[in-house]
């Protein structure tokens, strides 16, 4: 924990100045020893987020920027998808879910159940699924240019809970029939129990930005039930999400 905070403090001082400083002015107005300035620099520097302006003096690259573009976009999607999901669930009375990719899983953003009932698994704001094996993660992936997609599914899972489901092993073949579909149409694969209809949030160039997901209990909605109720109401809310996004100049960074 001290040595985050002494990264911190010393990313807080290479942003506070309006020049370019040298490691003994950055150990200097960071409190910190000269050894502990050059270790910590040479690691941001490794890691994209400093650097070397000239051999001697160092800055902040627009790495940096990632990390709030990256929470304004999901708070600026989540938002508009609010109302939305509520309209879903009210709509086709099942949960709803909004996610968006990060490396190489889905991250749930936004979630809306159907009334107090337990669908048997436990999905919730942030749980991260693995997108090969999610069929959310395939409304995404679909979509995908396919070095993106390729890229995306080389990353490793960060999602410990759900390491031991494998990617099906048709992936390509379901992916394309997804693509041709427009849309997801699976049993979970992390529940023997639901069903899950989703469909991609497209923007103009039709590049995937998140998905769109209902999920009903197999035993009262068999798939075809599930996209004769769902997928007009999924479709029509991820294209107002999307024109909402591009309204606003809102995006969901990769």
């Amino acid at each position: 924990m001290q040595s985050l905070g002494k990264a911190f403090r010393l990313l807080e001082a290479i942003a506070a100045s309006d020049a370019d400083l040298t490691l003994s002015e950055l150990a200097a107005a960071s409190d910190l020893d000269p050894g502990t300035t050059h270790r910590m620099l040479n690691t941001m520097v490794d890691l994209g987020y400093v650097a070397r302006s000239d051999p001697k003096h160092f800055a902040l690259t627009l790495k940096v920027l990632d990390l709030g573009f990256h929470a304004i976009g999901r708070r600026d999607i989540r938002m508009l998808a609010r109302p939305m999901l509520r309209a879903l669930v009210d709509e086709t009375n099942e949960a709803a879910s909004l996610g968006v990719l990060d490396g190489g899983d889905v991250l749930y953003v936004e979630r809306m159940r159907a009334g107090i009932t337990r669908l048997g698994v436990d999905i919730r704001v942030g749980t991260l699924i693995p997108a090969a094996t999610s069929v959310i993660g395939w409304a995404i992936l679909a979509f995908l240019p396919d070095a993106d997609r390729i890229r995306t599914l080389k990353q490793p899972s960060r999602q410990r809970d759900f390491q031991e489901i494998a990617a099906p092993p048709d992936l390509d073949k379901k992916l394309a029939a997804v693509r041709k579909q427009g849309f997801a149409l699976s049993g979970s694969t992390i529940s023997t129990v639901l069903t899950v209809l989703a469909v991609p949030v497209l923007d103009r160039d039709g590049y995937p930005i998140a998905a769109l997901s209902v999920a009903a209990p197999t035993v009262r909605m068999k798939p075809d039930a599930l996209a004769s109720r769902g997928l007009k109401p999924l479709l029509n809310a991820a294209d107002l999400i999307a024109r909402g996004l591009e309204a606003s100049g809102g995006a969901v960074p990769e």
